[in-house]
């Protein structure tokens, strides 16, 4: 028994809508472990500030490059 035009089109509709969801899915997978990098990030720079001399100032940019370095761990 041959598919319907019907049930072609449904099952099209279907197919993409799977598709855009498992893209969606990745992208929030992707945007999840970058705001987990930072979040490790921010702990080893607070660390490693314990033991510089006092008054020597943690800046944003010392967080993100060490977030960097784990986004590139982590997409390579």
């Amino acid at each position: 028994m041959p598919i319907t035009t019907d049930a072609t089109s449904q099952l099209q509709i279907q197919a993409e809508m799977d598709a855009q969801r498992h893209q969606n899915q990745l992208a929030l997978n992707t945007k999840n472990a970058k705001l987990e990098a930072l979040r490790m990030a921010k702990e080893i720079v607070m660390e490693n500030h314990r033991s510089v001399p006092a008054g020597t100032a943690m800046t944003a940019g010392d967080i993100t490059s060490i977030a960097s370095s784990f986004e590139e761990f982590l997409s390579s």
